[in-house]
């Protein structure tokens, strides 16, 4: 399952959203977000899921991919699901043994809150992960919160920041599978007896891996103060950020698609969530 998690790498490529502004790409991301939570019946989910399909072939990231991402979401999703089911007392009631009661809502609950959080993860991977290398996604955050600096934040350190961190996603998780290869290969056990043993057996994982991370962290100061970085002041861009038409109609196309979940919403409505 850690090979699984592909949560913060950048797959290169030239399709229609790697191409894009990664301003652009933010804004639209948050747009999607909001989407994804305003459509709250059956109709208007399944807009949004095909959606989410079409930005997969739009930006020419196989399936399989996506699938990898949401591997290691199952046990949120399991835990989720049998909340809802067995919590929601609306609709009409489809089983019942003695004390555990089934209903229509809380089915159709546990079917809203899974599909939005695999929307969620395909939506933020393919439009900012994905398709977006991290200097170009620090570049888009510096810019979108340049105002800021006017009253002293400094945006420019927290975009570096924000951005390392999640760069840094695929370095550990890679780390921490050699780790647990070689602590099996030692004979460690990792998969039998009890959970207190399960919990007690991750020990050796974490602490070679604190000190990994650590010893990355230190790298890589290294190496920016060798080439003289001193933060944003009077950096100059080698690539200047340019909207493009392709840009302004990926954003009205977000625009238009917002503006028919609402209606589908209203007029056609359904079971609502």
């Amino acid at each position: 399952m850690i090979k699984d998690i592909t949560l913060g790498q950048f797959f290169p490529g030239d399709s229609f959203l790697h191409r894009m502004d990664p301003r652009m790409k933010i804004i639209t991301s948050i747009m999607l977000i909001v989407l994804i939570f305003v459509a709250s019946s059956l109709y208007s989910l399944l807009i949004v899921t095909v959606f989410s399909i079409f930005l997969v072939l739009l930006g020419k990231i196989s399936f399989k991919t996506i699938l990898k991402a949401f591997k290691p979401l199952l046990i949120i999703i399991i835990f989720t699901s049998i909340i809802n089911i067995f919590w929601g007392k609306s609709g009409t009631l489809l089983f019942e043994w003695q004390f555990i009661r089934i209903y229509s809502g809380g089915l159709l609950s546990a079917l809203f809150v899974s599909m939005r959080i695999l929307l969620l993860v395909c939506v933020t991977s393919m439009m900012l992960s994905y398709t977006t290398s991290p200097i170009s996604l620090t570049d888009g955050i510096e810019s979108l919160l340049m105002p800021l600096s006017k009253i002293k934040i400094p945006v420019h350190d927290f975009a570096m920041m924000l951005t390392i961190a999640m760069r840094f996603i695929p370095i550990l998780v890679e780390e921490t599978d050699k780790i647990i290869s070689a602590q099996k290969a030692r004979g460690a056990d990792f998969e039998t007896g009890s959970l207190v043993r399960r919990a007690k057996a991750l020990i050796p994982i974490f602490i070679p891996l604190f000190v990994s991370s650590i010893r990355h962290a230190d790298s890589l100061a290294t190496a920016m103060e060798c080439r003289c970085y001193r933060g944003g002041e009077g950096r100059t861009k080698m690539k200047r950020l340019k909207l493009s038409v392709r840009d302004f109609v990926f954003f009205f196309l977000v625009v238009a698609l917002l503006a028919g979940v609402i209606l589908v919403n209203v007029y056609l409505g359904g079971y609502h969530f």
